[in-house]
């Protein structure tokens, strides 16, 4: 088969709750409809953050939807309305926190389809 589609039932059987929000993972070599990349949503409560990481393994791209976000990577932070777009690199430690007083919403790609994640 040359293609997979996925609807919102099987995305969130793939859904991870966590104390600052959730990871709803919809592409990956895991999932086992991708090979070369990870494809996810990820919504960072309204006040809340994410805690710092970095990916050995990938680059991350970040398209915010909704909300606001300060986004840390390495000793640089940004500051990201809806529309803007992040890119990591590899091997960056970084993590965001959402100011705005709706959650933050946003879609994250990884250059790998086994994206890897290393806590700090």
């Amino acid at each position: 088969m040359s293609f997979s589609v996925r609807n919102a039932s099987d995305a969130d059987a793939k859904r991870i709750d966590e104390d600052w929000g959730s990871l709803t993972w919809l592409a990956s070599a895991t999932i086992g409809n991708a090979e070369e990349l990870t494809v996810g949503r990820v919504i960072i409560k309204a006040g809340c953050n994410n805690p710092p990481h970095h990916h050995p393994n990938c680059e991350e791209v970040l398209y915010l939807l909704a909300g606001r976000l300060e986004h840390v990577a390495g000793d640089e932070m940004v500051a990201m309305e809806p529309g803007d777009t992040l890119v990591v690199a590899a091997g960056v430690s970084h993590h965001a926190r959402s100011t705005g007083d709706v959650d933050a919403d946003m879609i994250v790609t990884y250059s790998s389809g086994d994206r890897q994640v290393v806590g700090e």
